[in-house]
């Protein structure tokens, strides 16, 4: 049985949703019967990098249509970041998947016409240019309602459209920096710590989808579509918890802990007698209790700091000593049998390599296998959830620049010389 979110091995074609652009926008187009959730919903994809894109990636997953765009002689360089192989990046397939790929030159009046032609059958445009850029290329917000009013502009920059830094280039790491993320990661006598990947553009382009689809409901409603202004700088900071709320009310500035948690204790890292580590969280007190009691010191539970996550924390050196001592001398198959017989929470630390042959990932098919024209079967992260009734797929990875232009143009209306004409223009 295949899992209801899995992906589909094999690219297939996407049927066209264009219907010429001859005629005013009129009503949106009809869904076809379809068990995807977001079949007939068209996505513009103009971003670069990480965030939109990303966003466009989630959407596409559950059915939406999604042409990315991309200047003819300058791709996104999200194809060029990271390991590749045999030339082909790998991140691309990624990123990439279930979206067709075009060229244009979005500076040049004759892709701006094109662009806007495309925008008045589509349901949604995603961009990251700093703000300013697509009323200067004539593809702003008037330009695109005019074109269709029922389009919705999701605008993804690291400052957002207004304030003193909107027109600052941005990038996650700007954001991981500004909103406190870094300030509070490492340990209490290192440095500010970045993540090694992209989570603060990880983290927007969830909030863009969630965003675009709070739009898209808002449209069935009032029949417009509106702007999404996006800043990075922000979904990091709603995801860092009450720290805004701690300081005004109380002058609180959260620390830099390590791996020990404020809030409780004890919670951390440990590393065992085979040289291996775990996390342990005791965030509920009936799992701190039971932690203490396979641990072999049950008499901590009757103190009275022990009641509540602030009072462990407090004593967090005296918990990690008891826990950490415990585990260092047993292996960690040892370690997590224990835990698991005790009902209290704790996991393996892994690495990639871990992740690919965890017998639990292997069951929810979270890292899947997919068909590449150019790699072969290659596997990447599956879906992001899974639906009972209308799953999401990935119907192909990432594929090459510029590779359905003249698919996504002919079903515009033009035809071959217009086509040409526009390739010697070099607008496409």
């Amino acid at each position: 049985m295949t899992p209801p979110h899995a992906s589909s091995p094999a690219p297939s074609p996407v049927p066209p949703g264009s219907t010429g652009l001859s005629s005013p926008p009129g009503p949106p187009r009809p869904r076809p019967p379809s068990a995807t959730a977001l079949s007939g919903l068209r996505v513009l994809d103009l971003a670069t990098l990480f965030a939109g894109p990303l966003a466009a990636t989630l959407l596409g997953d559950f059915g939406a249509e999604v042409i990315k765009v991309e200047h003819p002689r300058r791709p996104d360089p999200s194809r060029g970041h990271g390991p590749a192989k045999d030339g082909v990046g790998l991140w691309w397939k990624m990123l990439g998947r279930n979206k067709r790929t075009v060229t244009l030159d979005l500076s040049s009046p004759d892709g701006r016409d094109t662009l806007l032609r495309l925008a008045a059958d589509a349901d949604v445009v995603i961009e990251n240019f700093r703000p300013g850029t697509l009323e200067r290329w004539g593809l702003g917000w008037d330009e695109l309602s005019r074109a269709n009013p029922r389009l919705v502009l999701a605008r993804v920059t690291g400052f957002g459209q207004f304030g003193p830094y909107s027109h600052r280039p941005g990038f996650g790491t700007l954001a991981e920096a500004m909103s406190g993320f870094a300030a509070a990661t490492g340990e209490p006598d290192g440095p500010p710590t970045l993540p090694p990947f992209g989570l603060a553009d990880s983290v927007t382009a969830l909030a863009t989808a969630y965003a675009v689809m709070t739009a898209l409901t808002a449209r069935t409603a009032t029949g417009r579509g509106q702007v999404v202004d996006m800043a990075i700088i922000e979904p990091m900071l709603a995801v860092l918890g009450p720290g805004p709320l701690w300081y005004d009310q109380l002058g609180y500035v959260q620390p830099r802990c390590g791996n020990r948690s404020r809030n409780n204790a004890p919670r951390n890292t440990y590393r065992t007698a085979d040289d291996r580590w775990v996390a342990v969280s005791t965030s509920a007190q009936s799992v701190a209790e039971r932690v203490m009691r396979l641990v072999g010191r049950p008499e901590l539970i009757d103190e009275p700091w022990f009641a509540s996550g602030n009072g462990r924390a407090g004593h967090a050196d005296e918990l990690d000593a008891a826990v950490g001592g415990w585990i260092a001398r047993r292996p960690r198959t040892e370690v997590l049998a224990a835990f698991e017989k005790a009902e209290a929470a704790i996991a393996p630390v892994y690495d990639v390599r871990d992740v690919m042959d965890d017998p639990q990932y292997r069951a929810l098919d979270t890292v899947t296998e997919v068909e590449d024209p150019e790699l072969g079967t290659i596997r990447m992260q599956n879906v992001l959830f899974r639906l009972s009734e209308t799953p999401g797929a990935i119907r192909w990875p990432g594929r090459p620049h510029g590779a359905d232009t003249e698919a996504v143009l002919t079903e515009l209306g033009l035809g071959p010389g217009d086509i040409s004409a526009l390739r010697a223009r070099g607008a496409v």
